[in-house]
Parts: structure tokens; C-alpha cells; sequence
């Protein structure tokens, strides 16, 4: 086990532990959790669509106003401890939902990599994969761009190419 001196904040605090800075940097930007998700009202089972938040960046895959997001959209979620926890449509990728499973990053992480474009060369993000944001298209439209996708990893995000081995 790595002396906890040394070993990344991640790996040995829990989600509670951690300082805003460090909670925060745990995002890895790839703007999966700022697609629009559909909950069916029988099952209350979610789907994924490729629409993204009307204040999602489809090239950054940030917010464009995360200060200020949840004064202007409704349902946006704000991530804390409790919410990770509770909520099951995060995606598998997701920094947060790792460190709560006691898992560790992947490779493209930022925190690991130190590059935060490796995030866009897995695949993992959302970049080029937004079909439109919320408020150009109808809400009847929806359903018709619920995708799979979120919810699986890339082939790409799964081994580190050798390039990154060499690097760490």
C-alpha cells in the first residue's frame, strides 16, 4: 500500500475528507452527468439522450455558468457526498462515483494524466457526441435520442496507450 504522504488525495480520503479545491478537481470534464436523462414514470427507470443542458459547452464539455447553474436550471444536481451516493445514473466513469466504490481514476483523468485534453482522446467525453442542447429542439422530440452510450466506457478509456505507460 502507498505511504499515504505520497499517495494521491483520491486514494486516501473519502468524499467527505476532501477540501472544496480538491472535490471539485475530481471532475474530469467530460459532461456526460449534463446530458439530459429521461425517467420513465412507471419503472422510474432512467435513459441517457445525446442532449446536452442548455448551458453545457459541447466543445469544453463544461458548464458555461457553473456558478450560477442551479439558479437557472431547475433540475440540475448539485454533486455532494449524499447525492453521489443516492443517485445511480452516474456514469461508470465518473471520478466521484470511483472514489466512492473505492476504486481509483483512469488513466485519461487529468489527475493522473495531467492533461486534461486525455479525457477528449479516450472517448470518453461528450465532445462531438451532442446531438443539440435542450432548448432547440421540442420536448416531444426527446425520447427520440435516448443513447447507450453513457453508460459504457469506451474501448479506448480502458488501457492506457503505451505512450502514457512511458509517460507514468
Amino acid at each position: 500500500m502507498a505511504d499515504t504522504d505520497t499517495a494521491p488525495f483520491w486514494r486516501t480520503k473519502s468524499l467527505e475528507e476532501m477540501d472544496s479545491s480538491e472535490w471539485e478537481s475530481l471532475c474530469d470534464g467530460c459532461g456526460r452527468c449534463c446530458l439530459v436523462k429521461l425517467q420513465d414514470e412507471d419503472t422510474e427507470a432512467i435513459a441517457y439522450t445525446d442532449i446536452g443542458c442548455k448551458l453545457l459547452d459541447e466543445f469544453g464539455c463544461r458548464c458555461r455558468d457553473y456558478p450560477n447553474r442551479q439558479a437557472q436550471i431547475e433540475d440540475c444536481v448539485r454533486l455532494t457526498p449524499e447525492t453521489v451516493r443516492a443517485i445511480d445514473w452516474l456514469p461508470p466513469s465518473c471520478a466521484y462515483r470511483l472514489v466512492e466504490e473505492g476504486r481509483d481514476l483512469y488513466w485519461w483523468h487529468h489527475l493522473v494524466s495531467g492533461d486534461r485534453d486525455t479525457v477528449h482522446a479516450a472517448g470518453v467525453s461528450v465532445r462531438g457526441k451532442v446531438a443539440a442542447l435542450e432548448d432547440e429542439l421540442p420536448l416531444e422530440d426527446f425520447v427520440d435520442h435516448m443513447v447507450r452510450w453513457p453508460l459504457r466506457l469506451p474501448r479506448g478509456a480502458m488501457q492506457r496507450p503505451a505512450a502514457q505507460r512511458r509517460k507514468g
